[in-house]
C-alpha cells in the first residue's frame, strides 16, 4: 500500500467540550458546523484554497459579529473529510492512502478546492496521487474501489471508478509469472510466503471478492469476454465470493428466527447475492463443484430464492451428483428448519438419472451410477433417523434409486435397521414391507451375519438370510472361506424361546391376548425338516398334509431369488 505525506506542520487540532479547533494565538473567527460536530477555525486559511467557503462568507452579514458560522452539513465523507481538508489548509502534515483517499476528494470537490483558487490546491495533489499510486498498485485500486461503493454523495465517479476496474482487470489478465505485487491469498495448505515457488492462477480471488457486487459483476464478466481463463477458475472466483458473502444455511436460520423488518431484508440482500452468483457460474460442466452447488441450493431455500433460480440449481446440482457427499444431500426445509427438503432431493436425483439415460451407459458412467448409489443410501441412513418420516415416504425414498445403482446393499440394509430403531411403533406387517427392499444376495458375508442376529429383523427375513449363507457355503471351495454361523433351527429356536418370553411377561401384564393356535401354526411352518427316523412314519392326517404341504412352499421360496419389490 503507497503513502504520501501532505503538509509539514504538527497536528495542532484538539477537541474541548464537543468542539474541534485548532491551537493558535489568533483568536478563531469562523465556525464550521459539521453534523454533529463544531469547529473552531480561521477564515483566513480556508478563504485562501475554498472557493465554496469564500462564496458562503460573502453572503454573511460579517460586519454584525466576530465569528461566523457556516453550515457543511452535506459534506461527502462527513467529519473526517472535511477535516483532511481543513489540516490542508493550515499545513497540518497527514498521510494520503488509498483508504482516506475518496473521502478526500469528494470533499475537495464538494469545497471547491481547485487551481483556479489557488495553486497547488488539494484536487491536483490527489489527482496526481491517483495516477502516480493508486492506479499502479493492486491493493491501492481494489481498496479505492470499496471505498467508492461505501461513499455517499461522491462525485465524478466514472473518472475514479473505471480507471481502477481496469487496473485490476489488466493485473488479473497478467500471466501469473508477472505478478510481483501484493496480493491477499489465505487458502488452507498454501505455503508461506518465502516457501512459494510459483503465483498460482487463482491469487485474485480473494481480494477481488472484497469488491461490492456490481464491481464485482463487472470484473467477472470483463474477464470471461476476454477468454483466456478457464471457466474453472471463474468458477473458483465465485466459490470464493460466495464463502465471503453468504452465510451457512444454518446461520440464516438462526437468523430468521428474529422475523424483524431488518431480518427481511438481510434476506432480500442474500437473495440478491445468489441469484447473482448463479447467473454468473459458466455454463461449462466442471467450472464449480457439485458441493457448492448444493451448498447454494441449501441458501436458496432458506432466503426464499425465485423458482426459476431454484430449478436451475437443480439442473446443475443433477449434473454433477457424482461429486457429493450424503451431508450435501441434507437440505433444510423453508417451511420447517427441524426437517429435510425430501423433494428437493428427488428432483435433484431425477436430473441426474436423466442426464444418465441420455449418455451412453459406458463403464465411466456405471462407476458414478455405483457411488451416487452409495451416497444415496449414506443419505437414507440420515434421513431414517426423522421421526415424522412414514414408512411409505421411506420405502418411497429407497425406491426412488434404480436397482442398478446398488451394486451392493449394505448401505440400504443399515438405512432400514436404523429405521426401525428409531420408530419402534412399527407394526411387523411395516418391518416386512421394509426388509422386502433388501436383496439378501447383495449383502456382504459380514452384514448378512449382522442381519441374522439382529432382533429387529423379521423371522421370514433371517430365514431367507440363512438360505443365502447356506448356498454360499456349498459354493465356498474350502472351509476357510465359510462364515461360522448359527443353523437355521438353532435360529428358528432361539426366535421362538424369545417370542414364548415376551408372550409370558405380557400374560403377567394382564394385556396380552391368546395366540397359542397362532404360535402353534407358526412353529409348524418354519419347522425345516423332520428328525430321521429308521422306523416308518405313520400316515399324517389331512390337516397334517396341508400343514407339511405349506411348510415346503415356505421353504421352497425362501430358497429361491429374492425380489426387492
Amino acid at each position: 500500500m503507497k503513502y504520501m505525506k501532505l503538509g509539514t506542520k504538527p497536528d495542532t487540532f484538539y477537541t474541548e467540550e464537543a468542539v474541534r479547533s485548532v491551537m493558535s494565538d489568533v483568536p478563531a473567527d469562523l465556525i464550521i458546523q459539521v453534523n454533529g460536530t463544531k469547529y473552531l477555525l480561521h477564515k483566513f486559511p480556508l478563504l485562501l484554497k475554498c472557493g465554496l467557503i469564500q462564496r458562503l462568507w460573502s453572503n454573511t452579514d460579517n460586519e454584525t459579529s466576530q465569528l461566523v458560522s457556516i453550515s457543511l452539513h452535506n459534506i461527502p465523507g462527513g467529519e473526517a473529510a472535511f477535516e483532511l481538508c481543513a489540516k490542508f489548509c493550515y499545513g497540518i502534515s497527514f498521510n494520503l492512502s488509498a483508504h482516506n483517499f475518496v473521502p478526500a476528494i469528494s470533499a475537495a470537490k464538494f469545497l471547491q478546492m481547485t487551481e483556479s483558487v489557488a495553486k497547488g490546491n488539494l484536487i491536483t495533489k490527489l489527482e496526481l496521487f491517483f495516477e502516480a499510486c493508486i492506479l499502479q498498485g493492486w491493493k491501492d485500486s481494489i481498496v479505492t474501489l470499496q471505498s467508492m461503493w461505501r461513499q455517499s454523495g461522491w462525485l465524478d465517479e466514472h473518472r475514479i471508478v473505471q480507471p481502477c476496474l481496469n487496473s485490476v482487470i489488466e493485473k488479473i489478465l497478467a500471466h501469473p509469472s508477472q505478478v510481483t505485487w501484493s496480493y491477499t491469498y489465505t487458502r488452507p495448505g498454501y505455503p508461506k510466503k518465502h516457501q512459494r515457488k510459483s503465483t498460482p492462477k487463482d491469487w485474485w480471488t480473494e481480494d477481488v471478492s472484497d469488491l461490492d457486487l456490481d464491481l464485482f459483476r463487472s470484473v467477472i464478466s470483463t474477464i470471461r469476454s476476454t477468454r483466456k481463463f478457464p471457466a474453472a477458475l471463474i468458477g473458483e472466483a465465485l466459490h470464493v465470493y460466495a464463502c465471503k458473502h453468504l452465510p451457512s444455511p444454518q446461520e440464516i436460520q438462526e437468523q430468521a428466527q428474529s422475523f424483524s423488518v431488518q431480518m427481511d431484508h438481510t434476506l432480500s440482500k442474500h437473495r440478491h447475492v445468489l441469484e447473482s452468483i448463479v447467473s454468473m457460474i459458466p455454463a461449462e460442466l466442471g467450472s464449480v463443484s457439485g458441493s457448492f452447488l448444493f451448498r447454494l441450493l441449501k441458501v436458496a431455500n432458506c432466503v426464499g430464492a425465485s423458482p426459476s433460480i431454484k430449478a436451475e440449481l437443480v439442473k446443475r446440482s443433477g449434473r454433477q451428483m457424482d461429486e457429493i457427499t450424503a451431508n450435501d444431500l441434507i437440505i433444510p426445509s423453508s417451511t420447517n428448519p427441524q426437517s429435510h427438503d425430501i423433494s428437493a432431493v428427488e428432483a435433484v436425483l431425477e436430473n441426474y438419472l436423466a442426464q444418465f439415460h441420455r449418455r451412453e451407459e459406458n463403464g465411466r458412467m456405471m462407476v458414478s451410477m455405483t457411488k451416487v448409489g452409495k451416497v444415496y443410501d449414506s443419505y437414507l441412513q440420515i434421513t431414517a433417523r426423522e421421526s415424522t418420516l412414514s414408512v411409505s415416504k421411506f420405502i418411497a425414498l429407497a425406491e426412488f434409486l434404480p436397482e442398478i445403482a446398488r451394486q451392493e446393499h449394505d448401505g440400504l440394509y443399515q438405512a432400514i435397521n436404523i429405521y426401525i430403531k428409531e420408530h419402534p411403533e412399527l407394526s411387523k406387517e411395516d418391518r416386512k414391507k421394509l426388509c422386502r427392499l433388501i436383496d439378501c444376495h447383495k449383502l456382504s458375508p459380514e452384514t448378512r451375519a449382522n442381519a441374522i442376529a439382529n432382533d429387529h429383523m423379521p423371522l421370514r427375513t433371517i430365514v431367507q438370510l440363512l438360505f443365502v449363507e447356506q448356498e454360499r457355503s456349498v459354493r465356498a471351495s474350502s472351509s476357510k472361506e465359510a462364515y461360522a454361523i448359527p443353523s437355521l433351527n438353532e435360529i428358528v429356536n432361539a426366535r421362538i424361546a424369545q417370542d414364548d418370553a415376551k408372550r409370558s411377561t405380557d400374560e403377567r401384564e394382564g394385556g396380552y391376548r391368546q395366540k397359542e393356535s397362532v404360535a402353534g401354526a407358526r412353529g409348524e411352518k418354519i419347522r425345516v425338516a423332520p428328525s430321521p427316523s429308521p422306523s416308518p412314519s405313520p400316515s399324517p392326517s389331512p390337516s397334517e398334509a396341508k400343514t407339511e404341504k405349506d411348510r415346503e412352499e415356505n421353504i421352497g421360496q425362501f430358497g429361491g431369488k429374492h425380489k426387492t419389490k
